[in-house]
């Protein structure tokens, strides 16, 4: 498509508050027949709007470039040609079974002794003193400050396009009461009582010389057994096929339509 012929710009302007708005439209020139669709859509309204400013939305056309390549047709390769590998008979000392330990346990022996063990260990006891309370006054939110969109009236910036609607954002402040509730006036605290440690004498029996092992050394078992040794490997010869190129035209899309927002001026606002 010709972007010659692609000469659509739809605008739709967001007035935001009431600032620099009087009674007259300045018209704006009509937008010829479109012919084509914007690929991506800018929204409703504008992102991150200010208070007291109007945005148009306009429409960008797409743009497209005529290009002759050189492509590739089949790319460059290579024929493969496998030489066996070659082997030669000989032996080979194989582990049967690996060297190993046997251990010979001397058991432990034991002893009685008496302990002097803990039952139950040192603690502490609160006792609580409730707190004590007054009354308090507090301002409150009952409804927060907000935003809402009013439309607006003439156009005091000059758009090349057709204004299609014009919408400010106009702020109401929030709104607070007074409110009396009850406030803790002294925090509530505890008292601390130690309760001390139980103890109890037990007998018990532990071990006097500790159980232990003698090692005796096991040695590996071996056998001789016949194989092929690799005498020579196996390999490729390599033939290059080069690869091959052909010429083609295309169009192809530089930029998509696209709907933006620009800051113009109106000259009022509707309520």
């Amino acid at each position: 498509m010709n972007t010659k012929n692609i000469t659509l710009a739809t605008t739709v302007a967001l007035t935001l508050g009431f600032t620099g708005c009087a009674q007259q439209v300045i018209s704006a020139p009509a937008a010829p027949k479109a012919v084509e669709t914007a690929s991506e859509d800018a929204g409703l309204y504008p992102p991150n709007p200010k208070a007291g400013e109007c945005y148009a939305k306009v429409l960008i056309p797409a743009v497209y470039k005529t290009q002759t390549e050189k492509i590739l047709a089949s790319e460059k390769s290579e024929k493969l040609s496998v030489v066996p590998a070659t082997y030669s008979n000989g032996t080979k000392k194989m582990l049967v079974k690996e060297a190993s330990e046997k251990l010979v346990a001397r058991p432990a022996t034991y002893k009685t002794i008496t302990e002097k063990i803990m039952i139950s260990p040192e603690s502490t006891k609160l006792v609580v003193v409730p707190a004590t309370y007054k009354t308090a006054t507090e301002k409150i939110m009952i409804s927060p400050a907000y935003t809402s969109w009013r439309k607006g009236k003439g156009l005091k910036t000059k758009i090349d396009g057709t204004v299609t609607d014009i919408n400010c954002l106009v702020e109401t402040p929030a709104k607070y009461k007074v409110v009396t509730k009850k406030v803790v006036d002294t925090p509530a605290t505890t008292k601390t009582i130690i309760v001390p440690a139980k103890y109890k004498t037990v007998t018990k029996k532990v071990v006097d010389v500790p159980a232990s092992v003698k090692k005796i050394t096991i040695p590996a078992k071996y056998k001789t057994i016949k194989i092929k040794n690799l005498a020579t490997s196996s390999s490729t010869v390599s033939t290059p096929i080069p690869a091959e190129y052909k010429t083609v035209t295309k169009k192809t899309k530089v930029s998509d339509s696209y709907f933006t927002w620009k800051k113009v001026e109106c000259r009022s606002v509707s309520h």
